[in-house]
């Protein structure tokens, strides 16, 4: 157990952040929730190809799941399906026009939050929170 008591602090912090700072919590924030973001969130995060299998890795939910969910993306237009070239039993998930847009809408509104949680910091503050949480994400395992 660590004893240091920034440590708590810093723990403590994430889990307001975790809790706060939820997709749905931010869905909510912005108008509504809706699950199939998570999946835009996939998509634009993984660097590479993904398949439904990678939203179920991603999203920590069973084949099952991560298929309603993506289901549900297809249907509101936010993603495609795009046939592997080099597998025609797998799918590529791409975002459709509608989902860039409303990857852009959630950005700005994610935005938004930060910069008022940071009101009144000055640039010089800004900058060296943003380094430190940099760092400490990379360090992070997961």
């Amino acid at each position: 157990m660590y004893e240091d008591n920034n440590i708590a602090t810093i723990e403590q912090a994430m889990i307001t952040i975790r809790r706060r700072q939820s997709r749905r919590a931010l869905a909510r924030a912005q108008g509504g929730v809706r699950p199939e973001l998570d999946v835009l969130d996939v998509i634009e995060g993984a660097g590479e190809p993904v398949t439904v299998s990678t939203v179920a890795r991603a999203l920590g939910v069973d084949q099952p799941r991560a298929s309603r969910l993506v289901a549900a993306a297809v249907a509101a237009g936010l993603v495609r399906r795009e046939a592997d070239q080099a597998d025609g039993r797998r799918a590529w998930l791409a975002p459709t026009e509608a989902g860039r847009a409303a990857l852009e809408r959630i950005h700005r509104g994610r935005r938004a939050a930060f910069a008022t949680a940071m009101e009144g910091w000055t640039d010089g503050e800004r900058a060296e929170f943003a380094r430190l949480l940099s760092r400490f994400v990379a360090a992070m395992p997961g």
